[in-house]
């Protein structure tokens, strides 16, 4: 793309889709809202009043990036395709069987989620290797034959095949694909190409989740595919993945498992790199929007990767930005449960109808009629002016729905549905913190969506966090993270063997075949050299433990020497995990993993109004709740806030998308960047 070239960032939450456009540094944001019934027409709805307001053609598009949560809600509530399973005789129960975890270890009644195969559509075919994938048995194509014509018959829209021991030896998968594709009109998903690493139960799980959102998703890109190209974009639409890289439209319709978390990774993309604008690497981001809070942390500079995050009932193997996520947004409606106790969500009351304050016809109380009783969100004021909004009609539902049954006043009830919200996210922030081994006191809150600058200060209050971030773009941050990440692919294969008996030729060979694909795939997407960088890790264990410590290789040529470096890294890090090492004890090479990154060039941003005093920006002073004692507090308005700007509250700072609520004893900067950076007198 050329230097005049307009970028745009399309992100769709809950309630709102967020677009943000980028051109010769200034940025232009729209919210319109989503559309849960056929997400694509609020992704144009919102490209076209983007491109009205902003003033640009489609045609100056030469950056399409797109945050999507239509995987992740297929998974939610069960919405895929008719999917089928193919595996090794004697393994057609693995779905069913699966781990021996349990959310409580204690609940006897515990109930595993259902298989995403159902049993009668999962098949045996002859054929089995060994752990070193040599053939006991080889494959019966005869069988595989007559399978593809009973899957025929039975109608299913995708097939997953996740054989013994593929990761090893992948020609009788490949060889099943083969004839299935011959036989059968249907999508196909290989364990060897979505998951080629141990543990049988987690690659089968994973494959078998790809094959059933493959459909979905094919049937969604198409249609926003042509949606794009009717309105003359030229630019190529990239998708954001779970682990915080954009890839091609056409990957993501092949591998859809790799999108599960899409939208919140934009948001941790966008988070990271404000706050290393502002000089901090190490970062809690808590992405508050209409019906979800996501929560991530990010040490050094980088988000943590996991391989075992948990979407819906199902936990996916593929790596993913490690994001906690509570169903706590400003659309979490409020409700009195059968024991007399409060409840803040997960239900929420979505884009339509919405909250009471955005006058479309809701009735049941949420988060955000809470803030607007409070008075922490201005009635004239709120989402710009643009919705009708009657606090007569919120306070009569706090009364009638809550406050007769708590035996409370109207704002009383809104108090305490706030302080409930505020309970379940920090609940959120301490898993990511706490109980990861981190210390949040070290950390700075990163703050964004719609509703989280409402909630991250009382939040960091309540955690010792001693500074909070509200980036410029708070509001529609995801959006924004889509416009900066890299092209970004993961390859890996699991090699299990005693590191002693490990060779340098061993590693060479099998990182020379991911490297290879990456290559293929970064050439392909026009990445020049001199911006594909390989980064390879390899993930090792103790001899008959059930985990693994990813560990760095070192670049260049692996020698006897780099691998006892390795090994020596390994020891220092599980010391430093898990308090202890023995270094005595053999080790062992479970995995290799190597990915592929595009460097994409991260754009200017314009700088911000510095004109103007702190006294310009004052609006009113107005009566805010905090903790169930009102203050007198100032009213700012955010685009009127010169950089250097200083201010102590309670204060309540209104933007465009976002408002920020600061409470009394905190006191208020803004950055270079325009960013707010509240310090809130918490233990650093």
């Amino acid at each position: 793309m050329s230097d005049d070239d307009v970028r745009v960032g399309v992100d769709i939450g809950g309630t709102f889709t967020d677009i943000v456009s980028l051109r010769d540094g200034d940025v232009h944001v729209t919210k319109t809202p989503s559309t849960p019934s056929d997400p694509e027409e609020g992704v144009v709805n919102g490209l076209e009043k983007s491109s009205a307001d902003a003033g640009f053609g489609f045609d100056d598009v030469g950056f399409l990036s797109h945050g999507t949560t239509v995987a992740t809600n297929a998974v939610l509530e069960g919405t895929w395709a008719d999917t089928a399973l193919v595996t090794t005789e004697g393994f057609r129960d693995v779905l069913e069987i699966g781990r021996q975890d349990r959310p409580d270890i204690y609940d006897f009644d515990a109930e595993k989620p259902a298989p995403i195969v159902p049993r009668d559509r999962r098949f045996e075919v002859p054929e089995r290797l060994d752990e070193r994938g040599n053939a006991l048995r080889e494959l019966d194509a005869d069988a595989v034959r007559s399978l593809a014509r009973t899957l025929d018959d039975r109608g299913v829209d995708s097939v997953a095949v996740s054989l013994l021991f593929a990761f090893e030896d992948d020609s009788h998968e490949r060889r099943v694909a083969e004839i299935l594709d011959e036989e059968l009109d249907a999508s196909l998903s290989l364990s060897s190409d979505v998951l080629p690493e141990i543990r049988e139960y987690e690659r089968t799980l994973t494959t078998s989740l790809n094959a059933a959102l493959k459909p979905v998703m094919d049937d969604y890109i198409g249609n926003l595919e042509g949606h794009v190209r009717d309105h003359d974009i030229g630019a190529e639409l990239k998708i954001m993945q779970s682990n915080g890289g954009l890839i091609t439209a056409d990957a993501a319709r092949t591998r859809p498992v790799n999108t599960l978390l899409s939208g919140p990774a934009g948001g941790v993309q966008g988070a990271t790199y404000v706050a290393e604008r502002a000089g901090v690497e190490d970062i809690i981001t808590m992405d508050m929007g209409g019906t979800s809070c996501d929560v991530s942390l990010v040490e050094g500079g980088d988000p943590l990767v996991s391989t075992d995050v948990q979407v819906g009932d199902y936990t996916v193997g593929v790596p993913m930005i490690d994001i906690h996520t509570v169903g706590s947004g400003g659309g979490s409606i409020a409700w009195v449960d059968t024991g007399g106790a409060l409840r803040v969500g997960p239900r929420s009351a979505g884009a339509d109808p919405g909250p009471i304050s955005y006058g479309r016809g809701g009735t049941e109380p949420t988060t955000t009629d809470a803030h607007l009783l409070l008075g922490r969100l201005d009635p004239d004021r709120f989402l710009s002016g643009e919705l009708d909004v009657e606090v007569a009609d919120v306070e009569r539902a706090f009364e009638s729905e809550l406050g007769d049954e708590l035996g409370m006043g109207p704002e009383e009830a809104a108090q305490g549905v706030l302080d409930v919200a505020n309970a379940n996210m920090a609940r959120a922030l301490r898993v990511v913190s706490v109980e990861r081994g981190y210390d949040p006191r070290e950390f700075a809150l990163v703050a964004f969506g719609g509703a989280g600058p409402l909630h991250a200060c009382g939040l960091a209050e309540e955690l010792d966090i001693p500074k909070v971030i509200v980036p410029q773009t708070a509001g529609v941050l995801s959006a924004l993270g889509l416009l900066i990440s890299d092209v970004l692919y993961d390859y890996s294969v699991s090699r299990v063997r005693e590191w002693s008996e490990v060779t340098p030729a061993t590693l060479r060979d099998a990182l020379a075949d991911l490297h290879a694909e990456g290559e293929e795939r970064l050439a392909n997407e026009d990445i020049p050299e001199s911006g594909r960088v390989y980064e390879r890790t390899a993930d090792l264990r103790y001899v008959g433990q059930s985990f693994e410590i990813s560990v760095p290789l070192p670049e260049g040529d692996l020698d006897a020497d780099a691998l006892a470096a390795v090994e020596r890294e390994f020891h220092e890090r599980h010391e430093r995990r898990y308090g202890h090492a023995d270094p005595e004890e053999p080790v062992e090479l479970v995995t290799l993993r190597l990915r592929a990154r595009g460097l994409v060039e991260t754009p200017d941003l314009a700088a911000p109004n510095t004109a103007g005093s702190v006294e310009d920006a004052i609006r009113e002073v107005r009566g805010v709740t905090y903790d169930g004692t009102v203050h007198d507090t100032t009213i700012y308005d955010r685009t009127r806030l010169p950089t250097d700007a200083t201010f102590d509250g309670p204060a309540v700072v209104e933007g465009p998308e976002s408002t920020v609520v600061v409470h009394p004893g905190q006191t208020v900067s803004v950055d270079a960047d325009g960013n707010l950076v509240v310090e809130t007198g918490g233990d650093a």
